[in-house]
Order: C-alpha cells, then sequence, then structure tokens
C-alpha cells in the first residue's frame, strides 16, 4: 500500500517538474516525501538497497507523471496557446510569495554579502531573464532540437540546470529551462521519444534518443553535484543566492509569452480566449499559492 501511495505522490512530483513556475521540491514537500526523496538521493551509494527501495516508486511515479505531461502540453500550446501562456505565467506569479518569504527569513541571520551585492546579483539576473530569450533569433533553440554533437553538449549542462533547481523547494527547473530557451524542446523531444517507441521507428527513437540521454546524464550529475554546490550557495550567501533566483523568475513572464509567440501567435486571439485566459492566470496564481501554503504547513509540522 506505501508503494502505491507513494507512486501517487511522486505522479504530482513529477507533473510540477513538467510545469513552468511550479516547483518539484515543493511539492514533494507539500506530499511529505522531500526528505526521504532528497535523503535517498544523497545516501544511494552508502545505502543502495534502502535508498533504491525507497526512491523506486517515486521514480517510477515521477516518471508517469513527466511523461503524461508532455503530451498534454504541447496540445494545450497547439489549441489554447493564449491561455497556456497566461497559466504558465500566474503558476510564476504565484511562487513569488515564496520566494520573499525565504528571503524574509534569511535576512535576520548574517550574511556575508553587503546588501549592494544582492542587489546587483538580482539586477544582474533580472537582466539575463530578459535578454536570454531574444538571443536565440526568431525560433526557440528548443522547439525543435537536432541531435548535434554541439546541441548534445548543450543539452547536458541543460539537465544539469534542470536538476539541481529541481531539488530547491520554490524553484522551478523547468522555468530555469524555459528562461534559458530549452524548455519546449526537452518536452517535444520527450513526447516524439514515446510517440517513435510506439511506432517502432527506430532511426527517429536513436534520433530523439540522442538528444534525451545527454540531458539524462546531466540531469544525474546535477542532482549529485550541483544541488550540492546551490545547498553550499544557500548555507554560505542565501540571501545572494535567492536574490538571483528572484531576478529569474521575475522576468521570466516576458520569456514565457515571447517564446510562445514565436510558434503559437498569439495576435488573433479572441476577446473568448482572453477573458479565459486572464481567469486562468488568476486560478493558477491561486493553485500556487496553495500549493506554497501547503508546503508551509507541512514544515511546520
Amino acid at each position: 500500500m506505501n508503494f502505491i501511495i507513494d507512486f501517487i505522490k511522486g505522479i504530482f512530483v513529477g507533473v510540477a517538474n513538467v510545469i513552468p513556475g511550479v516547483s518539484g521540491g515543493t511539492m514533494a514537500v507539500s506530499f511529505g516525501v522531500y526528505d526521504k526523496l532528497v535523503g535517498s538521493i544523497s545516501n544511494i551509494l552508502k545505502k543502495f538497497k534502502e535508498s533504491f527501495k525507497t526512491l523506486l516508486p517515486l521514480a517510477l511515479g515521477m516518471a508517469f507523471g513527466i511523461i503524461s505531461f508532455t503530451f498534454v502540453i504541447p496540445y494545450m500550446l497547439e489549441n489554447i496557446p493564449f491561455v497556456t501562456a497566461c497559466i504558465f505565467t500566474g503558476l510564476i506569479l504565484g511562487g513569488i510569495p515564496a520566494l520573499l518569504k525565504n528571503l524574509k527569513s534569511y535576512s535576520g541571520l548574517p550574511d556575508r554579502t553587503p546588501t549592494y551585492v544582492n542587489l546587483i546579483v538580482f539586477i544582474l539576473l533580472l537582466a539575463v531573464s530578459l535578454i536570454m530569450p531574444f538571443l536565440n533569433g526568431d525560433k526557440e533553440s528548443g522547439m525543435l532540437l537536432e541531435a548535434t554533437p554541439s546541441t548534445m553538449i548543450i543539452v547536458v549542462f541543460m539537465g544539469m540546470i534542470a536538476a539541481a533547481a529541481m531539488v530547491i523547494p520554490g524553484v522551478s527547473g523547468s522555468l530555469i529551462l524555459m528562461v534559458l530557451g530549452y524548455y519546449f524542446g526537452i518536452v517535444t523531444a520527450v513526447r516524439d521519444f514515446i510517440k517513435a517507441l510506439k511506432d517502432m521507428d527506430m532511426a527517429f527513437l536513436v534520433d530523439r534518443g540522442l538528444v534525451l540521454a545527454p540531458f539524462a546524464l546531466g540531469c544525474l550529475v546535477g542532482l549529485f553535484l550541483i544541488a550540492k554546490l546551490i545547498s553550499w550557495l544557500l548555507n554560505k550567501f542565501p540571501l545572494a543566492t535567492y536574490y538571483g533566483i528572484l531576478g529569474l523568475v521575475v522576468a521570466s513572464p516576458v520569456s514565457v509569452f515571447y517564446k510562445i509567440n514565436q510558434e503559437y501567435p498569439l495576435s488573433g486571439t479572441s476577446t473568448v480566449m482572453i477573458i479565459i485566459g486572464v481567469l486562468s492566470l488568476i486560478a493558477a496564481i491561486a493553485l500556487t499559492l496553495y500549493i506554497g501554503s501547503l508546503g508551509a504547513k507541512e514544515k511546520e509540522a
């Protein structure tokens, strides 16, 4: 029974990791599996059997959630792009109070970085978040990732960054991928890989596998190495780290609308879709705030 319960919880964590703006770490905290998830990953080499047994249902659930939603998101983009952009933006905006709360919790503690350094970090990463979407030309370097040597090297680093972000409550790995311009490409690659597997199209299966395998490798490296680096930064320079994260997040709605508009033009959006989009944005903000409140209650307990 515990296996099934952890599998279901893993599904929600997996889905959260696919949705930009929603933190998989926060979702794990909300469902009470964060500590054993991170603990099992950290001790996988020391206590392999015990850690593997703990991780298996969670990992299977996460994989199911991620794969399922990689089909849902492209469908939404193709049919309701403006509403989808509003939902993503709402999920992002709803997560900002949690980041501000983290900033406030650290503001009373000793920090080695002066205030002006924290502000510089915020401004720099805000600028990066605003500029990055426009550096890739008219198409995201990611709507359709080609299996070239340069792309394979890049997606290794994308996997490392995404995985490192995923383990920190309040930070969305998929949002970071979107800001960097590779979110849609990875989602599309997963969807195409599953389709190729279903159709037994070996040539396309290998092609998509050459994109996803380096990304998976990067995720593993990120979980075990970069996550520790970020944890060190949060321990030594928490305010500067969260100011940087806040800078990325605040500007990310620009990236969301710009990237979606590149592939699915929003100019012809009807009045009805605009109204639905605004309502969806409000609902998404409320949902993220609710999930964040669950995580806060779990910490207090």
